[in-house]
């Protein structure tokens, strides 16, 4: 059976982002990239056992009942993009797979609207395709019971959590699971999950915010000194206050901050940490908006990076009553399933863009706040620090 099973098996922010490039940038073409970051060696065939499965994905289209939840539930996407995705089609050409001494090397390249639908669900294949290879099975009742130990702590200590965990998960059956036993389990704290699907099969809200690409390809197209900036206001451009968090991490949260203007901390109702030092984090926020007059009780900081129950409940007590707080729990929701399984660590960067299919290709890097999390060439990373004055 097909690993992926409905175009909705995938991060809100996928629809989302897709929608701003079709009204903004229609013209668009990027080329994201599969990048391991353990450099984990994959079994012989592997290749073949992906690009069988997304090939079956090309038989995908939205159902009736699927365009009603996305009408009701996502009121942003307007009709014309709805309609476009009862029209969506994946196109396997657009994807080129290989194995090279048992290195995975996989690029999605095509027009920036319909490429960028590739992303999530090609990382949850490789992911649940590398435990099956590998002859890993979980243990359900390990993963059931600590699951629902999780969601009762974290609805003991109020800690308002989504779920994201799509892109790493252990398989599609563990997801879906976890989801249920979120909603069962955990109360009001649970706010909702990323994957729109399960959003859809479990009936609960389906969040996300914006993702690295969209300021990686700003900061190809209007240079790295206005990528932030600029991604910010077309985002305003696009959704008018609508899915009002902002990434801050792309190219480092001190030149975020530094592009951080009063109108757009006013508009923007949360800011997402998702690397470095949360605790740090908070204070640097925190100081930020003071500087712009702003009271920060009045804003959010969304924290989604390598999170556990004890870590969400660490931070929460960190911001106490300076500013709010609210988490995206992933892998270790998904992925805590016994027999000493670890979640990978992968992900598809956006690693080249251009305006129109005839024009040359620009690079795209991101610079996370922590140097190891750093994607591109190494000339481009050095370009875009010496351009931000980021070296030494």
């Amino acid at each position: 059976m097909a690993i992926i099973k409905s175009i909705l098996d995938t991060d809100l922010y996928k629809f989302t982002t897709g929608y701003a490039y079709s009204k903004l940038f229609p013209r668009a073409w990027g080329q994201f990239m599969f990048v391991d970051r353990n450099n984990g060696d994959y079994p012989a065939g592997f290749d073949e056992l992906v690009r069988h499965e997304l090939n079956n994905m090309k038989e995908l289209s939205l159902t009736r009942e699927e365009e009603e939840f996305v009408r009701k539930k996502m009121p942003y996407l307007p009709p014309t993009y709805i309609d476009f995705l009862k029209g969506f089609r994946f196109d396997p050409s657009e994807v080129e797979v290989s194995l090279e001494n048992r290195k995975l090397k996989i690029s999605a390249t095509g027009l920036l609207y319909r490429v960028t639908l590739w992303e999530t669900p090609i990382l949850a294949t490789v992911s649940e395709l590398y435990f099956r290879e590998k002859g890993q099975y979980p243990d359900l009742q390990y993963m059931e019971r600590v699951a629902i130990d999780k969601a009762l702590k974290l609805k003991e200590n109020n800690i308002t959590f989504s779920l994201f965990g799509m892109r790493r998960r252990f398989s599609f059956e563990v997801e879906d699971r976890v989801t249920a036993l979120m909603k069962e389990h955990a109360g009001d704290a649970f706010f909702g999950t990323s994957n729109v699907y399960l959003a859809y099969k479990h009936n609960v809200n389906v969040s996300g915010t914006h993702p690295h690409e969209w300021v990686q390809f700003h900061g190809s197209v209007y240079g790295y000194k206005m990528a932030n900036y600029m991604s910010m206001e077309n985002w305003i451009n696009v959704y008018d206050g609508d899915l009002g968090t902002v990434l801050t991490d792309t190219y480092t949260t001190d030149v975020f901050l530094r592009n951080f203007s009063k109108k757009h901390a006013a508009l923007f109702t949360s800011l997402r940490q998702d690397s470095g030092d949360p605790l740090a984090f908070v204070d640097k926020v925190i100081r930020r908006y003071e500087e712009l007059r702003i009271d920060p009780r009045l804003k959010y900081i969304v924290f989604s990076d390598s999170l556990n129950v004890e870590r969400a409940i660490q931070i929460k007590n960190y911001c106490g009553g300076r500013i709010g707080a609210t988490f995206g729990i992933g892998t270790n929701l998904t992925n805590d399933v016994g027999n000493n399984i670890k979640g990978m660590n992968i992900v598809m960067k956006l690693f080249r863009c251009k305006m129109t299919e005839k024009e040359q290709w620009q690079e795209c890097v991101k610079l996370s706040d922590v140097e190891g999390k750093h994607t591109g060439s190494e000339s481009e990373i050095r370009l875009a620090m010496e351009t931000l004055a980021l070296q030494g």
